[in-house]
């Protein structure tokens, strides 16, 4: 049995969070809380598998209230947020810096047509972030984090100049994309596309967050707009986002792939046929298969391909499946995937001249 902590401010709120918890047979609510203030006391008390944290509440606001618990009782935590204004957004987002583990859209109510869908990817992100082993974090941790330093790493091949990368992250990947972006050099040669699945309306606000720790322009994906070296583009909601041979942006309405659009393996195809072998693509952490095969055929084009190690990754579907099939040429833990990228993009198609890389 899984053990919830609810922590709402608003009484409607935490009554309707654990109508819909308390539904599934393998989740008990084990206690609510009104503030933060309240949530550490119960934390202490009730010890609960996972908490579902509100961020703006009254005397201690969910983003403080989750770094003292991940300092004290390090526990999983669901920060459910109701809000979809994107400034808001990005400062849920910081919670994820304190050591939550996700974001999600707090359900829509009852007879709504979304809400059958939202209420059970707050039922699957409970259950699958309650078997996640998080760590105390000491405060002092983040402003003590070494900036990675420049490695060079061994290349299954070589062959042609690196023009894009394209990366894929689900469940855990906003941490891990912006630990990336964080530590790519300001003048990173070339594009980076990304697609992570998100509860819709927080694309925005997730890219400003981004934005407030990478040295590189983050922006939300817009339909026809041409890729510019350095700069990061994020798949919009509800859009499948695809590039044509000039380097352009195409956002397209086609169907959801494995039941996602935006989808990885729908970016994938197309990084595959247009870049072939002048791409480096990779799938970070994340629940499914999305993106898997694709990374397959991005390999078998002659693109250098990775996979987020089973050890830093809050869950290894995405990049395990991908290893199983043997898609992935490197296997890197997160802290290595920016130094790996950086040197990729500077130095691939030098081998061809003599140059050679080394762990």
């Amino acid at each position: 049995m899984i053990r919830v902590l609810v922590v709402d401010d608003s009484s409607v709120v935490r009554e309707f969070l654990v109508h819909i918890l308390s539904s599934d047979p393998g989740i008990s609510v084990v206690g609510t809380a009104c503030d933060g203030e309240e949530a550490l006391d119960v934390v202490r008390r009730q010890r609960p598998d996972v908490i579902t944290m509100d961020i703006h509440m009254p005397k201690l606001n969910g983003l403080d209230a989750t770094r003292l618990i991940m300092e004290t009782d390090p526990t999983p935590i669901v920060i459910v947020s109701g809000t979809e204004d994107p400034f808001e957004v990005a400062t849920t987002f910081k919670a994820m810096d304190a050591g939550a583990l996700a974001v999600l859209r707090r359900p829509t109510g009852i007879g709504h047509p979304d809400h059958e869908v939202m209420a059970r990817d707050l039922l699957q992100t409970v259950k699958l972030m309650s078997e996640v082993k998080v760590i105390r974090r000491w405060p002092r941790d983040r402003a003590a984090a070494p900036v990675p330093r420049p490695a060079n790493v061994a290349l299954a091949r070589e062959s042609a100049k690196i023009r894009v990368v394209a990366i894929g992250a689900s469940t855990g990947g906003p941490p891990a994309l912006e630990t990336i972006l964080a530590a790519l050099p300001r003048n990173f040669p070339v594009p980076i596309l990304i697609v992570q699945h998100m509860s819709p309306g927080f694309i925005t606000g997730f890219a400003r967050w981004l934005a407030t720790s990478s040295g590189l322009p983050v922006h939300v994906a817009t339909h026809g707009e041409f890729l510019l070296p350095g700069h990061v583009y994020v798949a919009p909601d509800e859009h499948q986002m695809k590039v044509e041979r000039e380097g352009k942006i195409v956002l397209t309405k086609n169907d959801p792939e494995h039941g996602l659009r935006p989808s990885i393996s729908y970016l994938f195809r197309a990084i595959a046929e247009i870049y072939g072998a002048e791409a480096v693509a990779g799938l970070l952490t994340g629940m499914g298969r999305d993106g898997a095969s694709e990374l397959k055929l991005l390999k078998e084009r002659g693109a250098i391909t990775f996979a987020q190690d089973r050890d830093s990754s809050v869950v290894h579907g995405m990049p395990g499946e991908a290893i199983r099939l043997d898609a992935a040429m490197l296997i890197l833990p997160l802290e290595k995937i920016a130094t790996a990228l950086t040197n990729l993009v500077n130095h691939r198609g030098e081998s061809e001249r003599g140059v050679r890389y080394s762990k």
